[in-house]
């Protein structure tokens, strides 16, 4: 059978017992911060089991996207390994909430493996835990099952619980014996990790609440949780000896072949093909559901799968991004299933291949510099890589520990973590220190009631102006300082604040350093700037608190294209307006010089017409190259002008109203904070 067949089978099993379809949730959990991705089929029913909230139907069945690369489920350094672990899979499962529970959960479970996908009754075995009777007796009286095949097994096999405390209960297992070509252990058996006998379907009866003390207290209802892996289960329908043989996988497996030239075989010289596939589906799903590779959290985790990808992709002699180029091949595989992943299809390819740009610029100088390390280590004779040269690989390469503790088996080495962790460590401290110096210098400023900044960036872009305070750091160079007078934006209604130089005039000549942040402090405005090397003249003058000259600047390559993008915002606003109503307000925004992004209220997804609709507008505006005008007005008169406050403002009495306009109407009119 294929995936699609044995898909289609299960829910339309259960559709005939009486089970509402319902649709995956999201990889990316919308209300449950105790995940960073959706790992179990029974994610999204959580508040059912807890009392929390009502389902739709007492019975559901669905086919669950899940992720798994963290925690106790970090089986990450098996992928492309192991012939069935992975980091994406789909759980295929049905619930029962105060419904029906073990005996119609065991008897359909034996009737969809047996009458529905036809597999042999005497090479199935179904595990109990150790106290249940009642699931054994069952088993042995429902079905016709061989009674030798009823197993009792222990907590650490099954029972299964939300947590210390909370819902659990135990758990039957259906298990298949795959035949002796798998394992020819004569020990091997049912939960002894042999690829002979593997798990197909688990049933979780979740019957009890465990206290804090352990004691087990019956629920006012009983619930029924099942799960099947879709992968395990094409594989075995389908005669496979992998996962990765299935019609899942060998569509992308294929498509690695055709750009590499390198063949695909199921022993080692697969592994890279395996990886790459695996990881594709991973990164596609999660940003199809709004996850994206970043420096913490599941960002993080996302960027380790990628930069794993892509070295494996290396092995294959990919040297250019690559990745994003198969997003179509998994999208006609699964797309029809998971809509979603079509409809972000060129999303998820223009993340992943900025992700995989990035990274490959680093890649193969880290590559050469991992060589450069193991072949130190040879000639001394030493098997384990020093933790600072892996900090290294880290902090100036982008490897994650576990590339670099990949790359390290590969060779036969190891990697010491506790001298990694102790650099990270130091990393984090003096990042901590840095951080406190600009933080408490941002408070002695705003604490100096005499200190006021005059905002003067909309008419100048470079100004020669006055530090009336400055702090300065030498061990790293950071310079926090307020001035009378600067052009720099500070970050206000989505827009980030500026970025440039400060030249500051001493008795030995200018120094030249880098802004990179500027706040808001009451009335200062308070800059940090970055200088190279140490500057005792300008320790001196901190010390002193003298009042230096400066020159600020801020370069039109930032400014410009970033008020292109604001203003586009106003635009963008206007004409979903006039497209769905004055129900729409803007809910967020971000607007820098290299992208813009506008969040707004309304009760539907745009259609694909509506939205080019909209662009459309918001184009034709742009060609009219209709007048802006800004003017100060108190807030109340610009407000009666039609101008909208936007989200995240902060106003006073007065406003500057930005308004975009042609002889006939205005098409915009909005409201900034008149002190910037």
């Amino acid at each position: 059978m294929t995936a699609a067949e044995i898909r289609r089978a299960f829910l339309e099993f259960f559709k005939e017992r009486g089970h509402l379809i319902v649709p995956s949730a999201p990889v990316v959990p919308q209300d449950d911060p105790t995940l960073l991705f959706t790992n179990a089929g029974m994610n999204q029913f959580k508040p059912y089991f807890l009392g929390l909230a009502k389902p739709d139907s007492t019975r559901i069945a669905d086919t669950q996207k899940c992720i798994r690369v963290s925690g106790k489920h970090n089986d990450l350094e098996e992928v492309g390994v192991s012939p069935y672990h992975h980091t994406f899979f789909e759980m295929l499962g049905n619930w029962s909430f105060g419904d029906y529970f073990k005996r119609e959960s065991i008897r359909w479970g034996w009737e969809l493996m047996t009458e529905v996908f036809k597999l042999p009754k005497d090479k199935l075995y179904a595990s109990v835990y150790e106290t249940d009777d009642e699931a054994e007796q069952l088993w042995r009286g429902e079905t016709d099952i061989v009674p030798s095949h009823v197993l009792r097994f222990g907590k650490k096999d099954n029972w299964w619980s939300m947590g210390d405390t909370g819902p659990c209960g135990p758990c039957t297992e259906i298990h298949i014996d795959r035949g002796p070509q798998f394992d020819n252990d004569p020990n091997a058996f049912v939960n002894s990790g042999s690829r002979r006998y593997i798990e197909l379907w688990n049933h979780v009866f979740i019957q009890f609440d465990a206290q804090p003390d352990g004691k087990l207290v019956q629920l006012p209802a009983r619930h029924v949780d099942t799960g099947a892996g879709l992968e395990r289960l094409a594989t075995v329908l389908g005669g496979h000896n992998s996962n990765y043989d299935t019609d899942l996988f060998q569509p992308i497996i294929q498509a690695i072949v055709d750009k590499t030239g390198k063949a695909y075989s199921n022993e080692d010289s697969g592994i890279p093909h395996r990886v790459i596939a695996d990881h594709l589906r991973c990164l596609t799903f999660a940003i199809g559901d709004g996850a994206m590779p970043g420096n913490e959290g599941r960002g993080y985790v996302l960027r380790r799968i990628l930069r794993r990808a892509a070295r494996f992709g290396r092995k294959v002699d990919l040297q250019e991004p690559f990745l994003h180029k198969l997003v179509p091949v998994l999208v006609d595989t699964m797309g029809q299933v998971f809509p979603e992943i079509k409809d972000r299809h060129a999303h998820i390819a223009r993340v992943i291949e900025a992700e995989e740009s990035h990274f490959g610029k680093t890649l193969d100088r880290g590559l050469e510099q991992f060589e450069t390390v193991i072949t130190s280590l040879r000639k001394s004779k030493s098997l384990e890589i020093p933790g600072e040269e892996v900090f290294k690989l880290y902090d100036t390469f982008g490897f994650p520990l576990d590339l670099t503790q990949l790359m390290a088996r590969e060779n036969g080495l190891t990697v010491d973590e506790k001298g990694f962790t102790a650099a990270m460590e130091q990393q984090r401290a003096r990042a901590r220190a840095a951080g406190a110096f600009k933080t408490a210098h941002h408070v002695s400023i705003a604490a100096e009631t005499d200190v006021s900044t005059t905002f003067v960036g909309y008419d100048n872009l470079s100004v020669s102006t006055r530090i009336v305070v400055l702090f300065y750091n030498p061990d790293d160079g950071m310079i926090v300082f307020a001035s009378e007078q600067t052009p720099f934006y500070v970050e206000s209604g989505g827009q980030v604040s500026d970025i440039g130089q400060v030249e500051i005039q001493t008795d030995d000549g200018p120094l030249v350093a880098k802004v990179n942040d500027v706040v808001r402090r009451d009335k200062a405005l308070i800059h940090t700037a970055q200088l190279d090397g140490i500057h005792p003249v300008l320790q001196t003058a901190a010390d002193g608190q003298a009042w230096l000259t400066a020159t600020l600047s801020v370069p039109r390559a930032h400014r410009d294209p970033t008020q292109y993008n604001h203003t586009s915002t106003h635009l963008l606003h206007a004409a979903l307006r006039t497209a769905f109503g004055d129900h729409v307000h803007q809910a967020g925004s971000y607007v820098g010089p290299d992208y813009l992004r506008f969040d707004y209220t309304h009760f539907s997804k745009p259609t694909s017409d509506e939205l080019s609709s909209i662009e459309s507008q918001v184009n034709e505006w742009i060609r009219g190259n209709y007048r802006v005008t800004p003017q100060v007005k108190s807030l109340k008169e610009a407000q009666a002008l039609g101008a909208m406050a936007l989200f995240g403002e902060k106003y006073g009495d007065e406003v500057r109203m930005v308004e975009i306009a042609d002889d006939e109407r205005i098409v915009s009119a909005n409201c900034a904070a008149a002190a910037m």
